[in-house]
C-alpha cells in the first residue's frame, strides 16, 4: 500500500497536511521505503508487528528515525514476555537471529481442542512458538528477519530471505522493473555489492515480473513465487524438482 501511495500521481493533487501518522503492519517495511514516507507524505511512520495469537510491538512517536525505519519497536504491554531462541530452544546471543517465542496477558494459551497442535506450537512453560525469526538491537527494539521456513541454508550459513527478498535454497530475486527499464542479474549483484552486502547473500537468478502474486490478505505470496520458479526451473533440469 505504501509503495502504491508513494508512486501515485494523485499524491500531489491533494492536501495531505492533516495526515499525521501512517501505521504500517502486516508486512515488513524495508528501510529504503520507510525513509520516503516523511518527505513524500509529510507525516510520521509507525512500524508495528503482531499476530492473531497475540503479542504486538510498535515503534513510539518519540523514537528516532533509525528505530522507526529499521525496527518494529517494543512490546505494547509491560507484561509481555519474549525470548529469541535457536533450533535447540536455547536463547541466542545479543543481536543474533532466532525464533521468537512469546507469552503474555493477551497471548493465547492454546488452540481449542487441539492437543497435538498445542504440543508443537507451545513450549512446556507456555511460550507460543511464533515461527517468526527476529533479533534484538542494542536499544531493545525488535528487528524482523523473516519466517523460519523462509531461511536459506547455504553452506551452513542461515540467510533471511527478507533481507534481499530471496527465495529457495538457491536464491532467486523477483523484481518489478520501472517502466522502460530491464535490469539484469549483473545489475542486481552490482547494486548489492556497492552496499557491502555479503556475496553469499547474492541471488543466483533474476526473474522480472509485472506484478507479485498476493495472498488473500494482500501480502506477497512467497509460496506462489516458489511454485512459479519451480515450474520454470524443472524443464531446464530435465524434470528435476527445483529447490
Amino acid at each position: 500500500m505504501l509503495v502504491q501511495w508513494l508512486a501515485s500521481p494523485l499524491r500531489t493533487r491533494h492536501d495531505l497536511s492533516t495526515l499525521e501518522v501512517v501505521l504500517s503492519g502486516g508486512a515488513k517495511v524495508v528501510p529504503e521505503l520507510a525513509r520516503q514516507v516523511r518527505p513524500a507524505l509529510g507525516c510520521r511512520l509507525a512500524n508495528a508487528f503482531g499476530m492473531a495469537e497475540g503479542f504486538v510491538t510498535s515503534t513510539r512517536p518519540d523514537d528516532p528515525d533509525d528505530v522507526v525505519w529499521e525496527t518494529v519497536g517494543r512490546p505494547l504491554s509491560p507484561d509481555d514476555e519474549f525470548r529469541i531462541v535457536d533450533e535447540a530452544g536455547q536463547s541466542v546471543g545479543p543481536g543474533e537471529v532466532g525464533e521468537l517465542e512469546v507469552r503474555g496477558p493477551y497471548t493465547v494459551r492454546g488452540y481449542y481442542r487441539a492437543p497435538e497442535i498445542n504440543r508443537e506450537a507451545f513450549t512446556p512453560d507456555g511460550f507460543y512458538r511464533t515461527g517468526d525469526m527476529l533479533r534484538v538491537e542494542a536499544r531493545g527494539n525488535l528487528i524482523v528477519a523473516g519466517r523460519k521456513k523462509d531461511l536459506i541454508n547455504r553452506g551452513g550459513e542461515k540467510i533471511s530471505s527478507e533481507e534481499i527478498e530471496n527465495l529457495g535454497e538457491r536464491a532467486c530475486a523477483f523484481v518489478i522493473a520501472r517502466p522502460g527499464e530491464r535490469p539484469t542479474l549483473d545489475d542486481i549483484t552490482a547494486y548489492l555489492g556497492d552496499r557491502r552486502i555479503a556475496r553469499f547473500k547474492f541471488p543466483e537468478r533474476l526473474e522480472v515480473v509485472e506484478r507479485f502474486p498476493l495472498t488473500s490478505v494482500g501480502k506477497v505470496s512467497k509460496k506462489a513465487l516458489r511454485e512459479a520458479i519451480a515450474r520454470t526451473v524443472r524443464p531446464e533440469r530435465g524434470g528435476e524438482t527445483a529447490r
